[in-house]
């Protein structure tokens, strides 16, 4: 599928200002299809987790993104960017649409399934339904995925690491869930133990 015409634009400067400054590292990237429909999920440790996503393929990500993004400006903006809100107090049959609507045009989506930034002292939240839910209604794959450390400036300290695509086995979405939430917390007990 086409990319967003201002995702195009700015990806370049980002990633020009965002990979010299953090010095991620990338590990299993190559897990990420390059291309057909595919669902990336994982962890939200830092606002910068849609940059160090974002910049760990080639290919455009869907970001599914808080609609309190989306005022003013940011509305033109992020909507031009691809992004696709969300409202995450409420039960939003929209964003399901318009994520079903993507991936059926094979686009690589991006999903945070603990819905904000993790500031608790758990290893992950639970997670949202929503990108399992996602992968069941369009047959599409998941690549889970686990950001690690924190995001110092010029310090080498920040690693992200994917997972094996899979199809969910079963229509179970608590299930599904669940499983999905162990893969992740494996990702991070593994990505944990690289130096």
């Amino acid at each position: 599928m086409r990319n967003p015409f201002l995702y195009k634009l700015v990806k370049p400067l980002i990633l020009l200002w965002f990979k010299p400054r953090y010095r991620p590292e990338y590990i299993d990237k190559e897990n990420i299809p390059k291309k057909g429909r595919v669902i990336l999920a994982g962890t939200h440790i830092n606002n910068l987790d849609a940059f160090m996503l974002g910049s760990s393929t080639r290919r455009p990500v869907r970001f599914i993104a808080k609609k309190e993004l989306f005022k003013g400006i940011g509305k033109w903006f992020f909507t031009a960017c691809g992004l696709v809100p969300v409202d995450r107090q409420n039960h939003n049959d929209n964003v399901m649409q318009d994520s079903t609507r993507l991936l059926e045009k094979e686009a690589l989506i991006g999903i945070f399934p603990e819905g904000t930034v993790n500031k608790t002292n758990e290893i992950i939240m639970p997670f949202k339904t929503g990108a399992v839910r996602m992968a069941i209604q369009t047959k599409s794959p998941i690549v889970p995925f686990a950001i690690i450390g924190n995001y110092e400036k010029y310090k080498k300290n920040v690693k992200i690491i994917f997972g094996e695509l899979y199809y969910p086995k079963t229509d179970d979405i608590i299930k599904e869930n669940k499983e999905l939430e162990e893969k992740v917390k494996n990702l991070i007990k593994r990505g944990s133990e690289i130096k």
